[in-house]
């Protein structure tokens, strides 16, 4: 495999690379195995997986109290403590619990059968071109660092305006995703893919206005913050090893937030 710093080839157990002196270039012998995932190191499906089984979770744990029609066009509806059993956050959550965490745990939440859904399809579209033009990794960084900057927002907004007081959703890291790809447009000069995203971008903000119960604190949030991370890797530059150390570790403290929101909720609950 290649140096994740300086891109000399090394072998996959070496203590040190030869050429820039970087240790455990080889990611301790764990990169073969993650390099397995595929080329997106398994985006799309770990989110469309990992959210619907929280989604039915979620719905199990309703109980008597999921709602069948939740008003609209949303249906199948968990409870709201079901919700916040899971990692739901927003401004309550956020400042008068104070679970902080959950703003890493909410963009795995869905409010409704729908709503996860629109949510998955989106992150089947976005998820290989960003895989392609960004890289793996630092799609997963992405991804993960909008959602916790579009929820931040929007608690902030719960709490010093009229936001809401709780809010789920896979949206902001969507916004995330687009955000990152315009920022690569306007980087690279593809006009194409620039173009695209800020289509997909204007529509969808359009639609969080004439929609209800949108949460358009949480898109703005999570647009600039997938601008901003895209801007802080420069996309043109090669994906360093690095940023997979960085994906894993957010990965698993996505994977600790939803536990510790577990913990606490029983605790809360009982």
């Amino acid at each position: 495999m290649v140096c994740p710093s300086c891109g000399s080839l090394v072998g996959v157990r070496d203590d040190k690379c030869y050429s820039c002196g970087r240790t455990n270039p080889g990611l301790w012998g764990f990169a073969p195995l993650l390099r397995q995932l595929g080329t997106d190191l398994g985006f799309v499906p770990l989110v469309i997986g990992a959210s619907a089984i929280l989604y039915l979770l979620t719905l199990l744990v309703s109980g008597p109290n999921l709602q069948l029609f939740g008003g609209g066009i949303n249906f199948l509806v968990p409870s709201t403590q079901a919700l916040l059993l899971f990692g739901m956050t927003g401004a309550y959550p956020v400042f008068g619990l104070g679970a902080w965490w959950t703003l890493l745990s909410a963009s795995w939440l869905h409010g409704s059968a729908l709503h996860i859904l629109f949510n998955m399809m989106w992150v089947r579209d976005l998820g290989p071109t960003m895989a392609d033009v960004i890289g793996p990794s630092r799609t997963v960084i992405i991804y993960t660092v909008s959602g916790l900057c579009g929820f931040l927002l929007s608690s902030v907004a719960g709490l010093m305006l009229t936001g809401v007081p709780f809010t789920v959703g896979a949206s902001a890291s969507v916004f995330g995703l687009l955000g990152a790809l315009v920022h690569y447009g306007r980087k690279s000069g593809s006009s194409l893919i620039g173009g695209q995203a800020i289509n997909y971008a204007v529509a969808l903000f359009v639609m969080g206005f004439l929609m209800r119960g949108v949460d358009n604190f949480a898109h703005a949030g999570g647009f600039a913050g997938g601008y901003l991370m895209s801007a802080f890797f420069n996309p043109l530059t090669r994906e360093r090893g690095d940023h997979l150390l960085i994906a894993v570790v957010c990965l698993a403290g996505t994977f600790l937030s939803i536990v510790a929101s577990l913990f606490t909720g029983l605790r809360l609950f009982r």
